[in-house]
């Protein structure tokens, strides 16, 4: 098991206004992300087969899309389940995270690659803790604001803001191409992913986040969303560059 934190600096000031029971609360996105990885078994020849029949025949994958699995069923042909995830535990137990895994949502996703994007419009009271279950398929996890990228293979695992654009590119670049992930080739990620409470004293302290930054425009706001340095943004699918939310053409890198 290795542990790799890395808090390269951020170039612009990130906000998130998020949900804080019925309020809207303020707070800086966080630029740290932690990295490592993890020992665990391959997934079962018979569930590789049945999330492969899943993802072609029901959920009909695009390059670029992230989709929940049925995590029941696959429990169901996954002996080592409870082997992957106590070994996340383990992980998150090193970085002063004791026992919180257990209590927080866990979901199974699949992508073909993912958009650049970021979480904050539903997921800004989280962070985000994703156990890579695939084989390395020459794809990264990149960070463009941030100029991080975490290579993929089985047993990755990452802690990161949930309002940090991000998106899953082919090794080595710095744009989401669709035509990196073809439907002929075997380009699917399989992880799970763990909503961890932002506001859970040993996350905002693993990840440095600084709270209520910007009172007086959460107490206007209605909604969870994301702001540059004052204005409100979306993220470019393909470059991860941000855009005003309401002029997409306006660049913002």
């Amino acid at each position: 098991m290795s542990q790799n934190p890395q808090q390269p600096q951020a170039r612009n000031l990130l906000t998130s206004y998020f949900w804080s029971g019925d309020a809207i609360r303020s707070r800086r996105v966080s630029d740290i992300v932690l990295s490592g990885s993890v020992d665990i078994p391959m997934p079962p020849v018979r569930l590789l087969a049945d999330w492969a029949r899943e993802i072609s025949t029901r959920m009909a994958l695009e390059a670029g899309d992230v989709e929940v699995m049925p995590l029941a069923r696959a429990r169901v042909r996954w002996p080592e389940y409870s082997q992957c995830v106590q070994a996340v535990s383990d992980w998150t137990n090193t970085l002063g995270l004791q026992g919180l895994l257990a209590s927080c949502d866990v979901a199974l996703m699949a992508c073909r690659g993912a958009r650049y994007h970021h979480d904050g419009e539903q997921y800004g009271g989280a962070a985000f803790c994703n156990l890579f279950l695939s084989e390395d398929k020459g794809q990264d996890v990149y960070f463009p604001l941030l100029d991080l990228r975490i290579p993929l293979s089985r047993g990755t695992v990452l802690i990161f803001d949930t309002c940090q654009p991000h998106g899953v590119v082919r090794r080595g670049s710095v744009r989401f191409d669709a035509t990196d992930f073809p439907a002929d080739q075997d380009c699917t990620q399989l992880f799970l992913t763990w909503e961890l409470p932002i506001e859970e004293p040993s996350v905002t302290r693993a990840l440095n986040v600084a709270f209520d930054n910007d009172r007086s425009t959460a107490l206007l706001v209605n909604d969870e969303h994301v702001r540059l340095n004052g204005e409100r943004v979306s993220v470019c699918h393909e470059s991860g560059a941000f855009h005003s939310f309401n002029t997409p053409g306006v660049s913002h890198e």
